[in-house]
Parts: C-alpha cells; structure tokens; sequence
C-alpha cells in the first residue's frame, strides 16, 4: 500500500469530527468516503481533498498541488494536496473536509442531471435494408 497505516491512522482520528469516514483502497492508495461520498485521496503518504470553481482558489493561494496519477502527466485534476497546518489542526480540517464532501456532492447531482437528459439525435441517417431484412450472405454452392 503506497499509505502508511500510522499515517492513515493519523487521519482518520483528525477527520473524526467530520462523522461517517472510511478509506478504501484504490489506484494504489486510498479513497476517502463520508456516508458514501467519495471527497479525499490518500496517495504516497499525501492528502488530497476534492475542491470546486470556489474552494479551489484558498488551495492554490497556500501552495497545494493538484494530484497527477502518473509523474510527467498533466491532467486537470480537481484534486488538491490539503496544506500542513490544515492538516495539524482538527477543527480546521473537519471544515475543509466539509467544503470537498460539498464540492464532491454538487458534481455527483451535476453528473445526475447530465445523464437524466435526453440523448442527442442522430444527424447522419441510416440506409434502409431492402428485401425481407435479413443482412445476412446468401450462401453460394
């Protein structure tokens, strides 16, 4: 596991105000739930916690970085590293715990809405099969 248990444990008692947390293992670190709601990543002994259009601007003004899965790629991640004295202090990071289970929230009901709308219709159309619609080869002796 690319987490230390200690680190982990470490954690998980800072987040216990937050209610609800678990971690489980996935793309070689840890994701982190609260009541179901995918908002943190555990990765390389790094904390990352999910951040939108409004929470995003405080991680980048206190030098977080946004988590890349592989090092060289650049990919737009909402992803950022939760800064060291936010880590130290509890009550500080239950409230920015709270802003990711937030931010992780409204996309989850933006994703919703996305796949509740009707599909686009088709500009290119289709020939039509003539005979008894059967598109099989007719088979030669």
């Amino acid at each position: 596991m690319a987490v230390s248990k200690e680190y982990l444990e470490y954690l998980l008692g800072q987040l216990k105000g937050l209610g609800g947390v678990e971690a489980r293992r996935m793309f070689g670190g840890l994701g982190l739930y609260s009541r179901g709601t995918f908002f943190g990543l555990l990765y390389k002994d790094r904390l990352y916690f999910k951040t939108d259009e409004s929470t995003r601007p405080e991680y980048m003004a206190r030098g977080s970085e946004g988590f890349q899965p592989r090092a060289g790629v650049k990919a737009q991640m909402t992803y950022y590293t939760v800064p060291a004295e936010i880590l130290e202090d509890e009550d500080e990071i239950v409230q920015w715990a709270r802003k990711a289970v937030t931010a992780a929230l409204a996309k989850d009901a933006m994703s919703q809405v996305k796949a509740t709308r009707s599909p686009k219709k088709r500009t290119t159309k289709r020939a039509k099969v003539s005979g008894s619609g059967s598109r099989r080869p007719s088979r030669r002796r």
